[in-house]
């Protein structure tokens, strides 16, 4: 293959990579437009969601690489996995939010953010004393299909990373934009007070914006299981603080910004990995969360606005 060829094919890496990253963007970004918080029991959230995905798989007989399915074995399969796993992962979100957080919202400063700190280290220790510190290796039904396009191979779980990522994304912006409960998320993201005053119950609004980062961080979950084929305790604060930095590059509290953010992340990953070094594509990424929060604190599709506290 040809250097372009390389390069072509790691844009690819990158895309699918990006993807989940931005689907896991858009958890950090929902909860902070609303909340003005940054919750770190997220990148936990996403951690179990990955084993709650291999037992749904596994509780269909699939288990490592032994059941290739194809057609609606497949389609159903993947299916019932997702809609468990992000279901799962969306519960989660709202029990961390009902038992840990509300009797937190009138509390200023960084009590809340603090508690969410100590959400994530729960899960984490959780999963670490109930599965064990090692690897598990994740089932895969997918069968092994590729398509050469000109110098770049395309495999089929690039597709469904692509297409899943496309249709959750498409369906959370028609969420937003069109229903009644988005435009009250919309309204309360804005000036919450105003919005209670008008009418909203900002509390299911609060709950709203959990469930549904919790669900796309369970969605990234079992992508990051199916494409790498394997999950662990501590997969949490790798793709976490990646994501939260895409969040923050796109510009926390805009989804558009989470989902341009996730798929920059994911190219400079894949791209600085193969122009400079794998060992230090952590170092660039990172770099570029601080010049962000240095030099450009609203991202790149946020807006400078006064904090509501």
């Amino acid at each position: 293959m040809t250097e372009t060829g390389v390069l072509l094919q790691q844009v690819v890496n990158g895309l699918s990579l990006g993807a989940m990253y931005a689907l896991l963007a858009i958890g950090f970004t929902l909860v902070y437009g609303i909340l003005e918080l940054i919750n770190f029991a997220h990148f936990n959230v996403f951690m179990v969601a990955s084993f709650i995905g291999m037992w749904a798989l596994q509780l269909l007989g699939i288990s490592g690489q032994s059941r290739v399915l194809t057609g609606l074995a497949l389609a159903g399969s993947l299916g019932f996995a997702f809609v468990v796993t992000m279901a799962a992962a969306g519960v989660i979100g709202v029990v961390i939010e009902r038992v840990s957080l509300r009797p937190l919202r009138g509390v200023g400063g960084t009590a809340g953010m603090i508690t969410t700190i100590g959400v994530s280290y729960i899960l984490f220790n959780v999963i670490l004393l109930t599965v064990g510190a090692g690897s598990e290796n994740y089932p895969n039904p997918l069968p092994v299909h590729r398509w050469q396009l000109g110098q770049v191979v395309v495999e089929l779980k690039e597709v469904l990373i692509w297409a899943v990522s496309l249709i959750l994304m498409a369906g959370l912006h028609i969420f937003v934009s069109r229903t009644r409960l988005g435009k009250a998320m919309r309204a309360t993201a804005q000036d919450a007070e105003a919005a209670r005053m008008m009418g909203v119950d900002v509390d299911r609004v609060v709950v709203t914006a959990f469930f549904l980062g919790s669900a796309l961080a369970g969605a990234a979950a079992l992508i990051f299981g199916l494409y790498y084929n394997y999950t662990s305790f501590i997969i949490g604060y790798t793709a976490g603080l990646r994501a939260l930095t895409a969040a923050v590059l796109g510009g926390i509290g805009s989804i558009p910004g989470a989902m341009v953010g996730g798929l920059l992340i994911g190219l400079i990953e894949t791209l600085g990995g193969q122009l400079i070094a794998v060992r230090w594509t952590d170092v660039i990424i990172f770099s570029i969360l601080v010049l962000v929060l240095v030099f450009v604190p609203a991202g790149l599709f946020g807006r400078a606005a006064p904090t509501k506290s």
